[in-house]
């Protein structure tokens, strides 16, 4: 029992906090804010657990990804030296019309792999004035550019990134193209170039038509048949077609990794600061009901 002389100052001492706990801006402390503060952070910790997972998925494909990017960049670059040498450009012309292929996925979670091909797309509207018809591998971009290239797009491709990418894949595309009734002047491959894991830059490749190759100043050299150039013009296009998708397919997989690591660590930090406020929560209910507690028995005693 407290003696009567003790009792003001316990007064005192159990009645402050309970004013700055009702003068707080998010108001006194109740059991209805600690249940749902301890919701959020059951929430992030999923949350946090989807992320690592996510992350350690994309770890694990992003070797077999970048093994099949390496070995799609040496026929596509050996192809490409082949053109350089015969010096094949795209042939000139009053009007030109231009094919430009985008090689995104379907899939998201991987930062601004989808929306970088996008932007670039856009910019290029800009830097040119002919006009331009649209391939779209992919449905990531090909939502984003039916915003403002609806009208140039021919033809969109689904079913993309859910493996990597082979060169029947590449080939069955690459015959779908070749079917478009407009002739084009020349065509380009739009494609996120694997710089290394953490950066990744949209480039264009050429893909050179029929009358390209046929108009080069050296391809006697190699000496093509004439009834040859259509095979090698349908595989050339294939075969950087599979090169931009797999090194694509490596760039997606690095900035999903990227991405989950990120959004793992900030789960961590909301959780660290979610937890803080749960105990800070939680410890002014705790002095709240002691409160109560003493102020009843000194309210009983005194009577």
């Amino acid at each position: 029992m407290l003696s009567r002389a003790a009792r003001p100052a316990l007064r005192a001492a159990v009645t402050a906090p309970a004013r700055a706990t009702a003068a707080s801006p998010n108001g006194a402390a109740t059991y209805a804010t600690l249940r749902e503060i301890e919701g959020r952070l059951k929430s992030i910790r999923n949350i946090q657990k989807i992320t690592s997972t996510m992350k350690i998925v994309a770890s694990t494909k992003l070797t077999r990804a970048q093994r099949a990017m390496t070995e799609s960049r040496k026929y596509g670059e050996t192809a490409n030296e082949v053109f350089e040498a015969a010096e094949t450009a795209a042939p000139e012309a009053e009007q030109k019309k231009s094919l430009i292929i985008v090689c995104s996925s379907d899939k998201g979670l991987c930062g601004g792999v989808h929306s970088g091909l996008s932007r670039r797309i856009r910019a290029y509207t800009n830097e040119v004035t002919e006009p331009f018809d649209l391939v779209i591998i992919g449905e990531k971009c090909k939502a984003q550019l039916q915003r403002t290239n609806a009208e140039g797009i021919q033809l969109s491709f689904a079913g993309v990134g859910k493996d990597i990418p082979t060169f029947a894949d590449a080939q069955a595309i690459a015959d779908q193209i070749i079917m478009l009734p407009t002739e084009y002047t020349d065509v380009k491959i739009l494609y996120n170039k694997f710089i290394n894991a953490q950066s990744y830059e949209p480039t264009f490749v050429e893909a050179f038509s029929e009358e390209a190759i046929s108009q080069s100043p050296n391809i006697s050299a190699f000496e093509v048949d004439d009834e040859a150039l259509v095979n090698l013009r349908e595989y050339s296009l294939a075969n950087n077609l599979y090169w931009a998708l797999a090194e694509g397919h490596a760039c997606e997989i690095s900035a999903r990794r990227n991405a989950m690591d990120n959004a793992s660590k900030n789960a961590g930090e909301m959780i660290g600061k979610y937890q803080i406020l749960y105990n800070r929560t939680r410890q002014a209910v705790i002095t709240g009901e002691l409160v109560e507690i003493i102020t009843g028995a000194t309210a009983s005693e005194d009577m």
